[in-house]
């Protein structure tokens, strides 16, 4: 009856995780092997009938007849007179196989069986769920909000896995409720101990890219190629876009119809700013390019040290720097280029560090950050405008203000 109670217990565990009937006897096995290694030193004399139709299993122990008191071997060996009891007609050099049932190997042992099953099914079943989600590395995934923490969402997918979205994978615009569906890509699965940690990420320029594959049919298909992907999350993005279809706008089959089918990117992203950009292997274009929405007036490379000296108009250097300096740091990952910018008459700006006697380091190093590096391009913008670009209170952006104009416009 024992027999028959562990099998149902053990069908139960096949049930719940839904594994296959060869490796859950495989394991029941395996298990009781150990067992019967713990109790009887060694388990090469036993044979395990395991049948789950019928709910049963059956271990018997084989040994040889030996003469009373000549036993050297228990396990292996039994004297005539015990192996009589079992069957008269034994003599001594026949085999002997004699039945064990599971209470033979005592509660303790059975108890011990128990878990040891119990952990080597959990085993198996985080081995499958890491090798699952291991293949699904760099993919599209969707689950559910479970629990939140302050530094992580815990999801759960519609198996019940566990999925992990820390705090810095998440864009900064997002904000979930417990029972809402996320998507991002799973971005790394480890084993840690026995369990696998699977994360997601909403922040990588992978997310975005596969987000293009799911959206845009052509790049589905392959007639359109993402060459290369930026982001700053929640901020700007730029996307490099190919296709050796010259039939085929790239750039116009991505960003659809007034936005039509960039606008659910945008929004899931939490509208995030994409730039579409056509992808050539001219460098000098290519970086003139990925400095949209600004007019380049002209452009100098430097190939060696891997800079790009930029030349625009006055009205078009904020377009190049973008809010924050976002445009121009992402051309320059776009590109890998170092993107150094001038406006056209700078023979008549001055470098704001000439100020350093007036104005402290660390003000003219935010300026520097937003790409205001000249008493100019300090002069031309809007004190609010001054103020969103930078870190800097407004009481100082008007210290600065004076300075240049008293020193700048005499």
């Amino acid at each position: 009856m024992e027999n028959v109670a562990l099998i149902e217990s053990f069908s139960e565990f096949k049930d719940d995780k839904l594994i296959d009937r060869v490796t859950l006897m495989a394991i029941l096995e395996d298990v009781l092997r150990n067992a019967l290694k713990k109790k009887y030193g060694d388990d090469d004399n036993f044979d395990i009938i395991i049948n789950p139709d019928k709910g049963d299993l059956e271990i018997w122990r084989n040994r040889i007849v030996v003469a009373d008191g000549e036993v050297e071997e228990p396990n292996q060996e039994i004297e005539l007179s015990e192996a009589q009891k079992i069957e008269p007609d034994f003599e001594v050099g026949e085999d002997v196989a004699e039945e064990v049932k599971l209470i033979d190997l005592g509660r303790r042992s059975i108890l011990a069986l128990r878990q040891n099953l119990i952990s080597k099914i959990h085993e198996h079943d985080n081995t499958n769920i890491y090798k699952h989600f291991k293949e699904l590395e760099g993919e599209i995934y969707t689950a559910e909000v479970h629990h939140i923490r302050h530094r992580a969402i815990i999801l759960l997918d519609d198996d019940g896995n566990e999925i992990i979205l820390p705090k810095d994978k998440q864009i900064p615009s997002d904000f979930f409720r417990k029972g809402e569906n996320v998507r991002g890509i799973i971005e790394s699965v480890e084993l840690k101990g026995s369990k696998p940690a699977i994360v997601m990420s909403r922040t990588s320029p992978v997310f975005l890219e596969k987000l293009f594959e799911q959206e845009i049919p052509e790049v589905f298909d392959g007639l359109i190629t993402v060459k290369k992907v930026v982001r700053i999350p929640g901020e700007k993005a730029k996307v490099a876009v190919d296709s050796y279809d010259d039939r085929i706008d790239p750039v116009g089959a991505c960003v659809g119809m007034k936005g039509s089918r960039i606008h659910g990117i945008v929004r899931e992203l939490g509208n995030e700013n994409i730039d579409v950009i056509n992808y050539t292997n001219n460098v000098q274009l290519f970086v003139t390019r990925a400095l949209s929405p600004a007019r380049v007036t002209s452009l100098k490379l430097d190939e060696e040290n891997m800079r790009a000296e930029v030349l625009l108009k006055p009205e078009e250097v904020s377009k190049a720097i973008g809010r924050g300096g976002h445009n121009i740091r992402l051309a320059g990952q776009l590109t890998g280029y170092e993107i150094d910018v001038f406006r056209e008459g700078a023979e008549e700006d001055v470098e704001l560090k000439e100020f350093s006697d007036e104005i402290e380091g660390w003000v003219i190093s935010e300026f520097s950050k937003a790409g205001l590096d000249t008493a100019k391009s300090i002069l031309e913008q809007d004190v609010v405008d001054l103020v969103k670009r930078t870190d800097l209170e407004e009481e100082t952006i008007l210290d600065v203000i004076r300075i240049l104009r008293e020193e700048f416009e005499e």
